[in-house]
């Protein structure tokens, strides 16, 4: 890498870090590009330069994120030794990042907002990595027997939407009463409510 790219990976990452804090401490829509720009004491150019808009900028962050908590889970995994425990310990992973993350309140105003075809875009392509992994999970517990024989690609789609839900409607519950919705929400997944 010579000097300009190294300056220019210098500024991106004092933007992203700036931005980072700004988003926690602000939220989503009360920070502004300028905001941004005072805190790194950069140009406008410059941040335009690495990230199209606020919501590109944000997007980048998400992905960033996504990345840790996957990173995470790949720490975790191997303790579980079924994959219905993995569903069970994944859920308490997602309670605990979504409510320890410092850009949980801001990720809430972000996706209720009002977004760009190209950030759509990218929202969708987050969700379908999603929806890949849970596929995957769930087609590991049908492949080892701990699941019938169904659809993993609407059962991860079922997941995800139970999660997007569940995440969305717990944010003024105590984290011991969030754990235990994630947790009663597995079980429903896993063995329904009918009795049979």
């Amino acid at each position: 890498m010579n000097k300009k790219q190294l300056q220019s990976e210098q500024t991106k990452k004092r933007v992203v870090e700036a931005a980072r804090i700004l988003f926690a401490q602000k939220g989503y829509k009360a920070t502004s590009i300028e905001d941004i720009v005072a805190a790194t004491g950069s140009s406008k150019g410059n941040l335009y330069y690495h990230f199209k808009s606020k919501e590109g900028l944000f997007l980048y962050l998400i992905d960033e994120w996504d990345r840790e908590w996957e990173e995470k889970w790949q720490e975790k995994e191997p303790l579980y030794k079924t994959t219905t425990e993995k569903l069970y310990g994944f859920a308490e992973l997602l309670v605990h990042d979504d409510l320890n993350h410092p850009l949980t309140k801001a990720a809430d105003e972000f996706f209720n907002s009002d977004k760009t075809t190209e950030v759509e875009e990218r929202v969708g392509e987050l969700v379908d990595r999603h929806l890949q992994w849970n596929q995957r999970l769930i087609q590991q517990g049908i492949d080892n027997g701990e699941f019938r024989q169904g659809s993993a690609k609407e059962h991860a789609v079922i997941l995800e939407s139970l999660l997007i839900g569940l995440s969305q409607m717990s944010r003024k519950k105590s984290p011991e009463e969030i754990l235990e919705l994630y947790k009663q929400a597995m079980k429903v997944l896993l063995y329904g409510i009918a009795d049979s």
